[in-house]
């Protein structure tokens, strides 16, 4: 894909942005995704998984699902002096490596948006919990 961003994109909210980047990640794209992003911008997975890039965790969904999509259900905005707090809050879908089908499973990413650029991202999923389930381990 080659619709790509630069952060003198005019008009794009900071929640826009963030929409954007999700798009583009669930393509997966993301060299286009990243050009959302800030530089070096640390993006933290559940479990304290830590990539420096959006090619990061591409590459580690892509060993936890066969694919996997997001239902953005809403985004929450919290504005501040110098940056904006973003949060996408929904639900995946997907298959498992097994091709085992699955829904519902709630996520919440929240983004740091500073100079309409993500300078920061967590993320928050029922993945984990729902592995160990089917593994028959209650947590």
């Amino acid at each position: 894909m080659t619709d790509t961003a630069t952060p003198a994109d005019a008009g794009l909210s900071d929640a826009e942005i963030v929409r954007r980047y999700l798009e583009l990640s669930m393509i997966p794209d993301p060299d286009a995704a990243a050009a959302y992003m800030k530089p070096g911008t640390i993006i933290t997975f559940t479990g304290g998984r830590a990539f420096d890039t959006p090619r990061g965790p591409t590459a580690f969904n892509k060993g936890r699902y066969l694919w996997v999509k997001k239902r953005m259900d809403r985004f929450d905005v919290c504005p501040g002096a110098d940056e904006t707090i973003v949060y996408s809050v929904g639900t995946l879908y997907g298959e498992w490596p097994d091709g085992t089908p699955f829904e519902g499973n709630r996520y919440v990413d929240r983004f740091v948006v500073r100079g309409g650029q993500i300078v920061k991202m967590d993320v928050w999923n029922d993945s984990a919990e729902r592995i160990l389930v089917q593994r028959g381990i209650e947590a």
